[in-house]
């Protein structure tokens, strides 16, 4: 058995009309949908790790995690005893000055240190000297928790 005969012009032959050839005009989403969850993927895996700047070895303590709302300023004490204001090296002079140009003389400001465990005492104290002077009053330390309490 054999199909419909169709002649040039599209006409009817053997009780079946062949449709012409049109473009699709719906868009494939398929793979938009692919790459963006990939991209997703990507993002939730890597932000996490975007978020320290300065590699530090904090020394694990058992506390009570801060819950305070909003970004605090992060300075960083690292190994070799360099201090970070965010992700960007300062001297020690230049400290206190950058932060109250940073805060606006906003004192109340959070101001959090992370200090390397191999680095000095008293290298973070200075630093903890020269915020408490100036007149910061909302200072703290980070620290890790112990694998213990991690959860």
């Amino acid at each position: 058995m054999s199909g419909p005969i169709m002649s040039r012009r599209g006409e009817r032959h053997g009780g079946f009309r062949r449709r012409r050839w049109q473009p699709m005009s719906e868009i494939n989403v398929t793979p938009f949908v692919d790459v963006m969850l990939v991209l997703l993927i990507v993002f939730m895996v890597t932000a996490p790790l975007l978020t320290v700047g300065v590699p530090v070895d904090l020394p694990k303590v058992s506390a009570r995690a801060v819950t305070d709302s909003g970004e605090p300023l992060e300075l960083t004490v690292n190994a070799e005893g360099s201090v970070y204001l965010q992700e960007t090296p300062v001297e020690l002079d230049a400290l206190v000055p950058r932060l109250i140009a940073i805060t606006e003389n906003d004192f109340e400001a959070r101001v959090h240190v992370r200090g390397d465990q191999s680095v000095s005492y008293g290298t973070v104290m200075q630093v903890m000297g020269r915020l408490n002077q100036a007149g910061f009053s909302r200072v703290a330390l980070i620290v890790d928790r112990p694998e213990t309490q991690a959860r």
